[in-house]
């Protein structure tokens, strides 16, 4: 679901926040857009509404990246006896021209997949930003 749509309180919003300025700190080119999916039918029947989705823009297609465009979705769960929402992984995801170009998933094995990986720089430092986003939405908050 859209970032924009999730922020629906001010923790949420500074956690939002937050992952959006963590990603920029290590890929300052990126342009952020809280609101990557479309606003209508046949999108909405996809959103999950258990992810916090923020899209990420670079000028021209990176050849460190592979890609042009970065989709992350903070996945959630909601554990039904206690009651807590916890983040339980991310998913990225690289688009060109083509669509979709690889994938990773935080959620088991951390690999990416795909036919177009970005470099082994930019995803080591991709995975450590996914780590630290975590980091941040399991944060406790008193």
């Amino acid at each position: 679901m859209n970032a924009a749509e999730q922020a629906t309180n001010l923790e949420l919003a500074s956690k939002i926040a937050t992952a959006v300025n963590l990603f920029k700190f290590e890929f300052p080119d990126a342009k952020s857009d809280l609101k990557p999916w479309k606003n209508d039918p046949d999108t909405r029947e996809l959103v999950d509404p258990d992810s916090i989705d923020i899209g990420f823009h670079f000028p021209g297609v990176s050849k460190s990246w592979r890609s042009r465009s970065i989709l992350i979705q903070i996945r959630f769960h909601q554990d039904p006896i206690t009651k807590s929402r916890r983040a339980i992984g991310l998913e990225a995801a690289g688009f060109d021209h083509r669509g979709e170009v690889w994938r990773l998933s935080t959620i088991e094995t951390w690999d990416f997949v795909g036919e177009s990986l970005p470099s082994i720089e930019i995803a080591d430092k991709l995975k450590q930003v996914c780590r630290q986003i975590l980091e941040v939405f399991n944060r406790d908050s008193h």
